[in-house]
């Protein structure tokens, strides 16, 4: 066999685990048709992720953490509100428990992780490159490239995305459906400091999410994802710098003081989808592949780190007592560690999307009694931030900040 695995897509996800498998001494192959002189090119696209506390120490444990120390903004407090009505629900950690997670530009992420899987020893990253037959059978993985090359190894793993084409072709069964919603993305400066905090603002048309970002030589600054409904999602788009701020400072009533600088704004349509197993003959999905969420708890990227984490440690345990990387009993391990937890994640985030999403005054009151009601519950708000931070369920060890 040429590696231990085959990695189908070497984005945050795809990368991250190449990176874990090459810490624990396992050597895989990343195929990915991306350019990077494209994807990793300066400039801020809009795009930023909470990195959750116990994804982040997964990327410590592997490395990738000592590249990214200081280039983050820790957040250290959540404000949930229905609207600007009263009552909000803050979720703030007691000062030794440390921050609820960071805030990073997916820029950062992306070239910090594609020049960790660069540098690893037992990583073959093959950027712009595609495989064109990848053919499954009880001995192995053999995929053929678009170069002409032929890799084997006795396992495939999809981080290809939500679309991926090896899920469809293995005939996993995908349950899906679309918001009608469209959540604009991008960051802005601000005149008052945000405080590390975190605000997300439910409206009808769906939640108005501001996340910190560290300041830099203009001043204050936070990264916006504003669901809106899908028809007017061009609209907005369309808006220039000084109306759309005058828009966002409407939505916020003012809380942060007047707004400026504008980056440049992108979007993307909202929807769910779940895989109905994440396992098949030699096959593993993560990430997006595996599911794909509403990002009202800002946990999607942060599911894909989990499968990362849990995925490493099944096969690291499996090598290291001899067993086929692609047996049966293996992948039925990771099935089941990981089915119910995205599951469970899945039905809490679309759930609350529907719930926030119901106009009129006795929906807002309800909601606004059930902010009330975990604010005044301390062990059901400390669920609610263990889940923030990541740290719910049985955590594999990366997620601990261990080695395997």
């Amino acid at each position: 066999m040429d590696s231990d695995v085959i990695i189908l897509g070497g984005g945050l996800v795809g990368a991250t685990l190449a990176v874990a498998l090459d810490t624990h001494g396992l050597s895989s192959i990343v195929i990915d048709p991306a350019d990077p002189a494209v994807t990793l090119a300066a400039g801020f696209d809009g795009r930023a992720s909470a990195v959750a506390s116990a994804s982040g120490r997964l990327l410590d444990a592997i490395g990738v953490g000592a590249r990214l120390a200081g280039q983050g903004c820790a957040i250290r407090g959540i404000r949930v509100s229905d609207g600007l009505a009263p009552g909000a629900l803050d979720f703030t950690p007691d000062a030794d428990d440390g921050a609820l997670g960071t805030m990073y530009e997916n820029k950062l992420l992306r070239r910090t992780l594609f020049e960790a899987a660069d540098a690893a020893s037992r990583v073959d990253l093959r950027m712009q490159t595609r495989a064109k037959t990848v053919d499954r059978s009880a001995s192995g993985v053999t995929a053929t490239l678009d170069t002409g090359a032929v890799v084997r190894a006795p396992l495939l793993i999809a981080a290809e995305g939500r679309n991926s084409p090896t899920r469809e072709a293995a005939g996993i069964t995908v349950a899906r459906w679309k918001y009608d919603h469209t959540a604009i993305v991008g960051a802005f400066h601000h005149e008052r400091p945000h405080d590390n905090t975190a605000f997300e603002i439910f409206y009808p048309s769906g939640p108005f999410a501001l996340l910190p970002l560290p300041d830099d030589d203009i001043g204050h600054r936070s990264a916006i994802v504003w669901t809106v409904d899908a028809k007017d999602a061009a609209g907005m788009l369309k808006l220039g710098d000084r109306a759309f701020l005058a828009e966002a400072e409407k939505r916020m009533g003012g809380f942060l003081g007047t707004l400026s600088h504008a980056s440049p704004r992108a979007s993307y349509p909202l929807g769910f989808h779940h895989a109905a197993r994440i396992t098949a003959e030699r096959l593993a999905l993560v990430g997006d592949a595996a599911h794909g969420i509403h990002p009202i708890a800002g946990q999607g990227l942060n599911l894909g780190f989990r499968d990362v984490a849990t995925l490493a440690e099944v096969l690291v345990e499996g090598k290291r007592l001899g067993l086929d990387l692609g047996d049966a009993a293996l992948l039925a391990r990771y099935q089941r560690w990981r089915g119910l937890d995205t599951f469970m994640v899945a039905l809490a985030t679309d759930s609350l999307t529907r719930l926030f999403g119901i106009p009129g005054k006795t929906a807002s009151a309800v909601r606004r009694f059930g902010i009330s009601a975990v604010n005044a519950i301390p062990p059901l708000k400390d669920r609610f931030m263990a889940e923030a931070r990541g740290e719910s369920g049985d955590l594999p060890k990366l997620l601990q900040g261990m080695t395997v």
